[in-house]
């Protein structure tokens, strides 16, 4: 099916890969392309038209489920990087599609997350919007379409800011939209993440319509995690519990890290600085203590493989030693902030964790990371738990000699097509043009392509270190298309004023599902 003539009905959401379509054959790529030293402009355009066919592979022969609200997610988060791309054909189809979405009614009335309806249809619709009408306008065939898209997202955030109508203002996440109601099985309860993933995208849309209600409601929001209470809530400067009640706004405990549930709010602490540094200040100041502590108590080192850095999850002050590979987005997130602060104990830092995270993925069969990992201090048989080694076993005896070459072993070998790797990777050659980190993501996703493979689209696989990744489960996430494609992609190409440190400036900046805002100031790395 070609991407120009794609159906896309208010029904069809989530795009799955087609197990059931003939099978192909995994794509091949010619001696020299892998794994060679060379970063010539040549070399690049292959490989970041290789991603391109790989793009239109999973565009052009998908089925449909209706999975986030029954509205087409995969073709909103793939608006911005068909755009990057420079593909028309696929462009113009979403982009006449997207009028079409009725945001009021979801496919069998089905429960919505207001944070991923944000993170991916309103952060999708508003870089599109940003785009067409900014350094890729040339694209916008449809300009009557493109001006309607802020509209559309204005319709969206109507139809959600019900969510917000609390005793606090902090927002339920789970939400009916066809009635109003939201998802009493919450307990009262929403975390740090789900909360404080919001604040970007509804203030760029408050700035765009000259509203400030939008941003309102999602500043009041994360007020309440930018001055969390009680005190016992933040273990280390600037390091937060999870969870909060919605009532009362007091946190619930005093546990997390870099991880899922947590991670984007400390990655938007530095985002909303970028995006506008003199109304954000006190978030680029809190994103400073939260850095700092992490580099102070949560840094960690493996017994087999003292040369690795991971950043530890916490309970109080006690550590676990665990990540996840949602967590290596944290590389990239310290090396932007070694950028626009001008401080280079950041981007070191952040250079370490992208290579403690590459080690998970060259360490396995497959070349592709696992979902969670471990790894002790101290022995080889020390406790992945706590300063004193006395909450949880040591390495399975099974993994015993892999934990020694690797530096970490495997708690959840599954891999659904996380970009988080990819995404630091990107970010440590924007800022050093060290072309190893091309290598990486060209490796990287070279080993996505020809594992994940299946039919006409991609899979998850259930086992990362079995031969061919082991079983994979017929599921092809949307955020295969808005960013391990666009950041595969993006890392081979030239400067451009979407890419992030442009000629020393960062003009854009990237949401957490990778669409690109146009900020409000420009903010320069000072070198």
């Amino acid at each position: 099916m070609k991407a120009s003539t794609l159906p896309l009905a208010a029904a069809a959401t989530l795009i799955q890969s087609s197990l059931a379509a003939p099978a192909s054959q995994p794509p091949s790529y010619p001696s020299g392309s892998g794994n060679g030293s060379s970063g010539g402009d040549a070399l690049a355009d292959y490989r970041a038209g290789q991603v391109k066919d790989a793009f239109l592979t999973a565009w052009d022969g998908n089925t449909f489920s209706n999975s986030f609200g029954g509205w087409g997610a995969s073709a909103v988060d793939a608006f911005s990087t068909a755009i990057v791309m420079e593909l028309p054909d696929v462009i113009d189809t979403i982009l006449n599609y997207i009028p079409t979405i009725n945001f009021h009614q979801t496919a069998g009335g089905e429960e919505i997350s207001l944070f991923e309806t944000t993170i991916r249809y309103l952060g999708g619709i508003l870089a599109g919007h940003d785009l067409l009408t900014g350094p890729l306008s040339q694209y916008a065939s449809n300009t009557t379409a493109v001006h309607a898209l802020l509209g559309k997202a204005q319709e969206l955030a109507d139809v959600l800011k019900f969510a917000f109508v609390t005793p606090t203002g902090i927002p339920h996440n789970g939400l009916y939209v066809e009635n109003q109601t939201i998802d009493t099985s919450d307990n009262n309860i929403n975390g740090i993440a789900t909360i404080g993933t919001l604040v970007l995208e509804w203030t760029h849309l408050s700035d765009l319509l000259g509203d400030t209600q939008y941003a309102d409601l999602s500043q009041k929001a994360e007020s309440y995690l930018l001055n969390p209470s009680p005190a016992t809530s933040q273990p280390f400067p600037g390091l937060i519990g999870t969870n909060v009640n919605i009532t009362s706004g007091q946190f619930l405990d005093a546990s997390g890290g870099w991880i899922g549930g947590d991670d984007s709010f400390y990655e938007y602490l530095l985002k909303m600085y970028v995006y506008d540094p003199t109304r954000f200040s006190s978030y680029r100041d809190r994103w400073i203590a939260a850095a700092d502590s992490t580099i102070q108590y949560l840094a960690s080192h493996p017994s087999s493989r003292p040369d690795l850095t991971f950043v530890a999850e916490f309970d109080g002050k006690s550590l676990i030693y665990q990540s996840e590979h949602l967590a290596c987005f944290d590389g990239g997130n310290f090396i932007l902030g070694g950028l626009v602060l001008g401080e280079q104990k950041y981007t070191d830092f952040g250079l370490a964790l992208v290579a403690g995270c590459e080690d998970t993925y060259n360490s396995t069969l497959t070349g592709i990371g696992p979902e969670v990992f471990q790894w002790t201090v101290g022995s080889a048989n020390a406790s992945c738990s706590d300063s004193e080694n006395s909450n949880c076993p040591g390495v399975p005896a099974d993994q015993a000699e892999f934990y020694e070459r690797a530096g970490f072993y495997i708690t959840n070998s599954n891999y659904i097509l996380r970009p988080e790797v990819i995404e630091s990777f990107y970010y440590a050659y924007r800022a050093t043009k060290d072309q190893k980190y091309r290598e990486w993501a060209w490796n990287a996703f070279v080993n996505v392509n020809t594992t994940t493979r299946a039919g006409s689209g991609y899979a998850e696989l259930n086992n990362v270190n079995a031969p061919g990744g082991g079983a994979k489960n017929d599921f092809q996430d949307s955020f295969l298309f808005a960013e391990v494609l666009k950041y595969a992609y993006l890392i081979q190409r030239p400067d451009a004023e979407f890419q992030v440190n442009d000629d020393g400036k960062n003009f854009f900046v990237f949401n957490t599902e990778a669409h690109p805002f146009k900020v409000v100031g420009t903010t320069a790395k000072a070198l």
